[in-house]
């Protein structure tokens, strides 16, 4: 990975870079923000150009040695520490076996190779692990310490990349304290995560914390259309559905343009209607959807949320969406929801999300919802 390959953070970029140059990067580093954000991308595009041998000061090479093993995730001195699947006291002395037998280590570097924005949830189903409890237990934390005692492979630096640290048995995160307030010479450790909050204070404050905020519209736009994914309409409308999660706009580009916007105006149509039987018919379907069509439908009904409110307040020149769905936008914001209601909305749409994402009963959620919808609806076309 380099940093040529990350659309934008132009700022977090030349931070990192001038931290190098001036040999001020500190031995700790926390990559923060938020999900779909390039908290690990940037993590592993400062790898590389810490490894590189031929790096210009702007970025590695992407050709020598170092940069062509980096792109395999295959580099001796660069070390990987992330969430499996829990273990007993008793199952923690087969670890080594199990890992050998699984290739755990070379499914992870599949999943980051294909899918260098995933989150958590990715992880698992790449890997096959629904309904299991993941960590990072205290005996993979005795194999980082053993791993980084040891003298560098090839006499640069050593890193150990640890993601989704929010995952550390507390007993784990207790056993790192020391190694990575005080590592052995020109060991660096990176921390990757979407959940800096759930750390324990005492893993932050050794750290060094580089927040990594979300893409911009025009990035995740400019980025689409330049690696030829997709057309600039279907760029600029899939951009706004993501809402700067580059996660979601490559799982967005599988689906028909404007989709689920338009799945949202047919459902707010139905409710305007009263269609009652349509709408339970609807959560059915609803419920047939993977979960992460399930997810995506309720952020489309967020940034539709977004719109509506933004509209009655006459902040026109903050609208998204594109002049297919303005139209729609401008009729129910003037004659059914008011601003009180689009905040309603947000709220509603926020927390069926969320309860979606803690895989509760989509049929209900999804009625639940649309019964909100509809009794807003009903106060406003008495």
């Amino acid at each position: 990975m380099q940093f040529s390959e990350i659309p934008g953070l132009s700022e977090t970029k030349e931070k990192l870079l001038h931290a190098v140059e001036n040999n001020h990067l500190a031995h700790a580093l926390l990559f923060h923000g938020p999900e779909g954000s390039a908290n690990l991308t940037l993590a592993l595009a400062l790898a590389t150009y810490l490894f590189c041998e031929n790096k210009d000061g702007k970025d590695s090479c992407g050709t020598c040695s170092s940069c062509q093993r980096m792109k395999k995730l295959i580099l001796p001195d660069l070390n990987f520490a992330f969430p499996v699947v829990a273990s007993s006291k008793e199952d923690e002395k087969e670890d080594d076996e199990k890992d050998a037998k699984t290739d755990i280590l070379g499914n992870w570097r599949k999943f980051v190779t294909e899918q260098p924005y995933g989150n958590v949830h990715d992880f698992i189903y790449f890997n096959g692990f629904e309904k299991k409890q993941l960590n990072i237990s205290k005996n993979a934390a005795r194999k980082i310490i053993q791993t980084l005692s040891l003298m560098s492979f090839e006499g640069g630096y050593k890193i150990m990349l640890l993601w989704a640290p929010e995952y550390l048995h507390p007993s784990a995160a207790n056993s790192l304290l020391k190694i990575i307030e005080e590592p052995p010479a020109k060991t660096i450790f990176m921390l990757v995560t979407s959940q800096a909050d759930q750390l324990l204070t005492t893993i932050l404050s050794r750290t060094q914390k580089i927040l990594v905020r979300a893409f911009s519209d025009e990035e995740i736009q400019d980025h689409l259309v330049s690696s030829g994914l997709c057309e600039a309409k279907a760029a600029e409308q899939i951009a706004m559905l993501a809402d700067g999660n580059l996660r979601e706009a490559y799982r967005l580009l599988d689906q028909v343009e404007d989709q689920t916007v338009r799945q949202v105006r047919d459902w707010f149509r139905m409710c305007a209607s009263r269609n009652l039987k349509d709408i339970f018919a609807l959560s059915d379907e609803f419920h047939k959807y993977d979960k992460e069509a399930q997810k995506s439908l309720m952020l489309a009904g967020l940034n539709v949320a977004r719109e509506i409110l933004l509209k009655n307040l006459d902040l026109d020149n903050l609208l998204r969406t594109t002049e297919e769905d303005r139209d729609f936008i401008n009729k129910i914001s003037k004659n059914v929801l008011t601003e009180d209601h689009a905040q309603q909305l947000y709220q509603a749409f926020n927390q069926a999300h969320y309860h979606l994402e803690r895989n509760g009963n989509a049929k209900m959620i999804f009625t639940d919802l649309s019964m909100e919808i509809f009794l807003m609806m009903a106060k406003t076309l008495k």
